[in-house]
Protein backbone atom coordinates (compact mmCIF):
# COMPACT_ATOMS: atom_id res chain seq x y z
CA UNK A 1 0.00 0.00 0.00
CA UNK A 2 1.07 3.36 -1.15
CA UNK A 3 2.48 5.82 1.49
CA UNK A 4 0.60 9.37 1.62
CA UNK A 5 2.86 12.17 0.21
CA UNK A 6 1.40 13.90 2.73
CA UNK A 7 0.19 13.53 6.28
CA UNK A 8 -3.74 13.07 6.57
CA UNK A 9 -5.41 16.22 7.92
CA UNK A 10 -8.83 16.56 8.85
CA UNK A 11 -11.37 18.27 6.87
CA UNK A 12 -8.43 19.30 4.88
CA UNK A 13 -10.14 18.46 1.14
CA UNK A 14 -13.11 20.73 1.41
CA UNK A 15 -10.53 23.82 1.42
CA UNK A 16 -9.88 22.48 -2.32
CA UNK A 17 -13.86 21.98 -3.50
CA UNK A 18 -14.13 23.99 -6.28
CA UNK A 19 -17.52 22.62 -8.36
CA UNK A 20 -18.20 23.96 -11.50
CA UNK A 21 -20.16 27.11 -11.35
CA UNK A 22 -21.55 30.31 -13.01
CA UNK A 23 -22.70 33.71 -12.58
CA UNK A 24 -26.24 34.12 -12.73
CA UNK A 25 -25.78 36.39 -15.72
CA UNK A 26 -24.05 33.46 -17.24
CA UNK A 27 -26.79 31.25 -16.32
CA UNK A 28 -29.66 32.84 -18.13
CA UNK A 29 -27.06 33.57 -21.24
CA UNK A 30 -26.74 30.00 -21.91
CA UNK A 31 -30.35 29.50 -21.02
CA UNK A 32 -31.22 32.01 -23.59
CA UNK A 33 -29.17 30.39 -26.13
CA UNK A 34 -31.16 27.34 -26.43
CA UNK A 35 -34.49 27.31 -27.81
CA UNK A 36 -36.94 26.46 -30.01
CA UNK A 37 -37.98 22.49 -30.12
CA UNK A 38 -36.74 18.66 -29.74
CA UNK A 39 -38.04 17.60 -33.37
CA UNK A 40 -41.29 18.65 -33.50
CA UNK A 41 -42.18 19.57 -29.87
CA UNK A 42 -41.29 22.46 -28.40
CA UNK A 43 -39.30 22.83 -25.26
CA UNK A 44 -40.43 24.18 -22.31
CA UNK A 45 -43.33 22.13 -22.76
CA UNK A 46 -45.58 19.64 -21.19
CA UNK A 47 -47.87 17.09 -23.18
CA UNK A 48 -50.81 15.28 -22.02
CA UNK A 49 -50.66 12.25 -23.76
CA UNK A 50 -49.29 8.62 -22.58
CA UNK A 51 -45.40 9.24 -22.76
CA UNK A 52 -44.23 6.13 -24.83
CA UNK A 53 -46.28 7.11 -27.70
CA UNK A 54 -44.70 10.98 -27.06
CA UNK A 55 -41.44 9.96 -26.92
CA UNK A 56 -41.27 8.35 -30.11
CA UNK A 57 -41.59 11.88 -31.53
CA UNK A 58 -38.29 12.85 -30.07
CA UNK A 59 -35.11 12.46 -31.74
CA UNK A 60 -32.17 10.43 -30.29
CA UNK A 61 -29.76 12.00 -27.97
CA UNK A 62 -31.90 14.73 -27.37
CA UNK A 63 -32.01 15.03 -23.68
CA UNK A 64 -29.18 15.73 -20.86
CA UNK A 65 -30.80 15.08 -18.17
CA UNK A 66 -34.27 12.89 -17.04
CA UNK A 67 -35.72 12.59 -14.34
CA UNK A 68 -38.64 9.83 -13.58
CA UNK A 69 -41.34 9.40 -10.91
CA UNK A 70 -43.27 6.45 -12.58
CA UNK A 71 -46.23 4.83 -10.95
CA UNK A 72 -44.85 2.24 -8.20
CA UNK A 73 -47.21 -0.97 -9.32
CA UNK A 74 -48.75 -0.86 -5.70
CA UNK A 75 -52.64 -0.19 -6.25
CA UNK A 76 -52.13 3.54 -4.82
CA UNK A 77 -54.39 6.63 -5.33
CA UNK A 78 -53.61 8.96 -2.34
CA UNK A 79 -56.86 8.73 -1.21
CA UNK A 80 -56.98 6.12 1.28
CA UNK A 81 -57.79 7.61 5.27
CA UNK A 82 -54.55 6.36 6.20
CA UNK A 83 -53.22 9.41 4.20
CA UNK A 84 -55.44 11.48 6.43
CA UNK A 85 -55.92 13.79 3.23
CA UNK A 86 -59.32 15.66 1.53
CA UNK A 87 -60.43 14.30 -1.46
CA UNK A 88 -61.48 17.08 -3.05
CA UNK A 89 -57.96 18.03 -3.05
CA UNK A 90 -56.41 15.10 -5.15
CA UNK A 91 -56.88 15.68 -8.56
CA UNK A 92 -58.56 12.96 -10.04
CA UNK A 93 -57.24 10.71 -13.19
CA UNK A 94 -54.08 9.00 -11.29
CA UNK A 95 -53.64 5.52 -12.89
CA UNK A 96 -50.94 2.98 -11.79
CA UNK A 97 -50.38 0.31 -14.23
CA UNK A 98 -52.14 -2.48 -16.02
CA UNK A 99 -51.11 -5.34 -16.67
CA UNK A 100 -47.16 -6.94 -15.89
CA UNK A 101 -45.10 -4.26 -14.26
CA UNK A 102 -41.73 -5.25 -16.36
CA UNK A 103 -42.86 -4.91 -19.37
CA UNK A 104 -44.45 -2.05 -18.46
CA UNK A 105 -41.07 -0.62 -17.11
CA UNK A 106 -38.99 -2.08 -19.97
CA UNK A 107 -41.19 -0.01 -22.69
CA UNK A 108 -40.95 3.55 -21.41
CA UNK A 109 -37.14 3.09 -20.34
CA UNK A 110 -36.33 1.39 -24.16
CA UNK A 111 -37.58 4.78 -25.34
CA UNK A 112 -36.30 7.07 -22.50
CA UNK A 113 -32.98 5.77 -22.67
CA UNK A 114 -32.95 6.36 -26.36
CA UNK A 115 -33.34 9.74 -25.92
CA UNK A 116 -30.34 10.54 -23.45
CA UNK A 117 -26.90 12.10 -25.00
CA UNK A 118 -23.43 10.92 -24.03
CA UNK A 119 -23.08 13.22 -21.26
CA UNK A 120 -26.80 12.69 -20.25
CA UNK A 121 -27.58 11.09 -16.60
CA UNK A 122 -30.92 9.39 -15.53
CA UNK A 123 -32.71 9.75 -12.06
CA UNK A 124 -35.37 6.78 -11.71
CA UNK A 125 -37.29 7.18 -8.37
CA UNK A 126 -39.28 3.46 -7.29
CA UNK A 127 -40.58 2.00 -3.86
CA UNK A 128 -39.16 -1.33 -3.00
CA UNK A 129 -41.92 -3.43 -4.07
CA UNK A 130 -40.64 -3.22 -7.81
CA UNK A 131 -36.98 -1.96 -7.58
CA UNK A 132 -35.94 -5.66 -8.94
CA UNK A 133 -37.70 -4.67 -11.88
CA UNK A 134 -36.63 -1.17 -12.78
CA UNK A 135 -33.23 -2.16 -12.04
CA UNK A 136 -33.66 -5.46 -14.89
CA UNK A 137 -34.95 -3.27 -17.31
CA UNK A 138 -31.70 -0.82 -16.95
CA UNK A 139 -29.33 -3.73 -17.04
CA UNK A 140 -31.54 -5.12 -20.47
CA UNK A 141 -31.01 -1.78 -21.86
CA UNK A 142 -26.80 -1.32 -21.00
CA UNK A 143 -27.83 1.68 -18.21
CA UNK A 144 -24.83 1.65 -16.08
CA UNK A 145 -25.83 2.59 -11.99
CA UNK A 146 -23.69 5.00 -10.86
CA UNK A 147 -25.42 5.42 -7.14
CA UNK A 148 -28.67 3.93 -5.60
CA UNK A 149 -29.66 7.08 -3.61
CA UNK A 150 -32.19 6.74 -0.70
CA UNK A 151 -34.85 9.43 -0.34
CA UNK A 152 -36.17 9.67 3.40
CA UNK A 153 -39.48 11.26 4.12
CA UNK A 154 -41.04 12.10 7.26
CA UNK A 155 -44.37 9.91 6.70
CA UNK A 156 -45.04 6.23 6.49
CA UNK A 157 -47.69 4.23 7.07
CA UNK A 158 -48.80 2.62 10.49
CA UNK A 159 -47.84 -1.82 10.31
CA UNK A 160 -48.14 -4.51 12.22
CA UNK A 161 -45.96 -7.41 11.17
CA UNK A 162 -43.00 -5.37 9.05
CA UNK A 163 -41.12 -2.28 9.57
CA UNK A 164 -42.76 1.13 8.48
CA UNK A 165 -41.70 2.14 4.76
CA UNK A 166 -40.73 5.86 4.77
CA UNK A 167 -38.24 6.07 2.08
CA UNK A 168 -38.00 5.86 -1.62
CA UNK A 169 -35.12 4.56 -3.71
CA UNK A 170 -33.51 6.87 -6.98
CA UNK A 171 -31.48 5.16 -9.24
CA UNK A 172 -28.31 7.21 -10.47
CA UNK A 173 -27.46 5.63 -14.14
CA UNK A 174 -26.17 6.95 -16.67
CA UNK A 175 -25.95 6.21 -20.74
CA UNK A 176 -21.94 6.73 -21.04
CA UNK A 177 -20.17 5.96 -17.82
CA UNK A 178 -17.13 7.54 -19.02
CA UNK A 179 -18.56 11.03 -20.49
CA UNK A 180 -21.52 11.46 -18.35
CA UNK A 181 -21.76 15.27 -16.49
CA UNK A 182 -21.60 15.14 -12.61
CA UNK A 183 -20.80 18.36 -10.68
CA UNK A 184 -19.89 17.47 -7.20
CA UNK A 185 -21.67 20.81 -5.57
CA UNK A 186 -21.42 19.21 -2.50
CA UNK A 187 -17.69 18.23 -0.71
CA UNK A 188 -19.06 14.78 0.78
CA UNK A 189 -22.29 14.06 -1.10
CA UNK A 190 -23.57 10.99 0.66
CA UNK A 191 -26.27 8.88 -1.21
CA UNK A 192 -28.74 9.29 1.75
CA UNK A 193 -30.97 11.95 1.70
CA UNK A 194 -33.73 13.06 5.06
CA UNK A 195 -35.98 15.56 3.15
CA UNK A 196 -39.03 16.72 4.25
CA UNK A 197 -42.34 16.13 1.85
CA UNK A 198 -44.15 19.52 1.38
CA UNK A 199 -47.17 19.70 3.05
CA UNK A 200 -49.74 22.58 1.64
CA UNK A 201 -53.55 22.31 2.49
CA UNK A 202 -55.94 23.11 0.60
CA UNK A 203 -53.66 23.22 -2.43
CA UNK A 204 -54.93 20.71 -5.35
CA UNK A 205 -51.94 18.34 -6.16
CA UNK A 206 -51.98 14.32 -7.81
CA UNK A 207 -51.66 11.51 -5.29
CA UNK A 208 -48.22 11.89 -4.67
CA UNK A 209 -45.86 15.09 -4.64
CA UNK A 210 -41.84 15.22 -4.72
CA UNK A 211 -40.28 18.07 -2.93
CA UNK A 212 -39.01 21.00 -5.10
CA UNK A 213 -35.63 20.61 -2.83
CA UNK A 214 -35.30 17.13 -3.93
CA UNK A 215 -35.88 17.56 -7.38
CA UNK A 216 -33.57 20.76 -7.15
CA UNK A 217 -30.49 19.27 -5.80
CA UNK A 218 -30.82 16.21 -8.83
CA UNK A 219 -30.76 18.70 -11.92
CA UNK A 220 -27.67 20.57 -10.03
CA UNK A 221 -25.59 17.92 -9.89
CA UNK A 222 -26.24 16.41 -13.02
CA UNK A 223 -26.99 19.50 -15.56
CA UNK A 224 -25.96 22.61 -16.86
CA UNK A 225 -27.55 25.95 -17.22
CA UNK A 226 -29.27 26.02 -20.26
CA UNK A 227 -29.96 22.03 -20.56
CA UNK A 228 -33.06 20.32 -21.02
CA UNK A 229 -34.31 18.46 -18.28
CA UNK A 230 -36.90 15.58 -19.14
CA UNK A 231 -39.89 14.32 -16.83
CA UNK A 232 -41.83 11.54 -18.78
CA UNK A 233 -44.37 11.33 -16.07
CA UNK A 234 -44.95 15.09 -15.23
CA UNK A 235 -47.36 15.05 -12.31
CA UNK A 236 -47.26 18.09 -10.38
CA UNK A 237 -44.59 18.95 -12.39
CA UNK A 238 -42.32 20.07 -9.96
CA UNK A 239 -39.69 18.76 -12.59
CA UNK A 240 -40.69 21.56 -14.37
CA UNK A 241 -40.38 24.02 -11.81
CA UNK A 242 -37.53 23.02 -10.59
CA UNK A 243 -35.77 23.19 -13.68
CA UNK A 244 -37.16 26.84 -14.41
CA UNK A 245 -35.80 27.89 -11.18
CA UNK A 246 -32.11 26.60 -12.01
CA UNK A 247 -32.36 28.18 -15.76
CA UNK A 248 -33.08 24.66 -17.08
CA UNK A 249 -35.26 23.70 -19.60
CA UNK A 250 -37.83 21.22 -19.41
CA UNK A 251 -39.92 18.94 -21.22
CA UNK A 252 -42.06 16.37 -20.09
CA UNK A 253 -45.32 14.21 -20.61
CA UNK A 254 -48.31 13.59 -18.42
CA UNK A 255 -51.10 10.78 -19.44
CA UNK A 256 -53.53 12.85 -16.99
CA UNK A 257 -54.87 15.71 -18.44
CA UNK A 258 -56.69 16.84 -15.12
CA UNK A 259 -53.58 17.57 -13.96
CA UNK A 260 -52.64 20.50 -16.37
CA UNK A 261 -54.01 23.35 -13.86
CA UNK A 262 -51.86 22.05 -11.15
CA UNK A 263 -48.62 22.39 -13.38
CA UNK A 264 -49.92 25.57 -14.88
CA UNK A 265 -50.03 27.08 -11.37
CA UNK A 266 -46.77 25.04 -10.10
CA UNK A 267 -45.19 27.11 -12.76
CA UNK A 268 -46.62 30.39 -12.18
CA UNK A 269 -45.54 30.24 -8.48
CA UNK A 270 -41.83 30.15 -9.41
CA UNK A 271 -39.07 32.45 -11.25
CA UNK A 272 -36.86 31.98 -14.41
CA UNK A 273 -33.52 31.85 -11.80
CA UNK A 274 -34.77 32.44 -8.21
CA UNK A 275 -33.25 29.45 -6.86
CA UNK A 276 -30.05 29.57 -8.92
CA UNK A 277 -27.00 30.30 -7.30
CA UNK A 278 -23.15 30.94 -8.04
CA UNK A 279 -20.57 29.00 -5.83
CA UNK A 280 -18.85 32.01 -3.59
CA UNK A 281 -15.31 29.79 -3.41
CA UNK A 282 -13.92 32.81 -1.57
CA UNK A 283 -16.80 32.74 1.24
CA UNK A 284 -16.75 29.08 1.22
CA UNK A 285 -12.74 29.51 2.63
CA UNK A 286 -13.54 32.10 5.04
CA UNK A 287 -16.03 29.78 6.31
CA UNK A 288 -13.70 26.56 6.87
CA UNK A 289 -11.12 28.87 8.23
CA UNK A 290 -13.37 29.82 11.14
CA UNK A 291 -14.78 26.33 11.43
CA UNK A 292 -11.45 24.00 10.89
CA UNK A 293 -8.48 26.38 11.88
CA UNK A 294 -5.94 23.66 11.80
CA UNK A 295 -7.15 22.70 8.70
CA UNK A 296 -6.97 25.70 7.42
CA UNK A 297 -2.70 26.65 8.15
CA UNK A 298 -1.93 23.24 6.72
CA UNK A 299 -3.65 24.89 3.56
CA UNK A 300 -2.11 27.56 3.87
CA UNK A 301 1.37 25.99 4.08
CA UNK A 302 0.55 23.81 1.26
CA UNK A 303 -0.49 26.64 -0.72
CA UNK A 304 2.50 28.27 0.00
CA UNK A 305 5.27 25.08 -0.77
CA UNK A 306 3.12 25.08 -4.31
CA UNK A 307 3.71 28.85 -5.25
CA UNK A 308 7.57 28.17 -4.47
CA UNK A 309 7.79 25.01 -6.34
CA UNK A 310 6.11 26.76 -9.45
CA UNK A 311 8.58 29.35 -9.33
CA UNK A 312 11.97 27.56 -9.14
Amino acid sequence: MAKRKNKYVAHLAEFYHNPDTWTQQAAEYLYRQRSGAVGDVPIDTVLYEECVKGMERLPDACVDLMIADPPFGIDFDGLGSAYNRDANNVVHGYEEVRGDYGTFTYAWLKEASRLLNPHASAYIFSGWNNLDEVIRSCRQLELTPINHIVWKYNFGLFTKRKFVTSHYNILFVVKNPETYYFNKVKHYPDDVWPIKREYRPGVKKNGTKLPLRLVRRLIKFSSRPGDLVFDPFMGNGTTAAAAKQLWRHFLGFEINSELRSTIESELSLVMFGESFRKFDREAHIKELRVRYPHAAVEYDRRRINEVAENTR
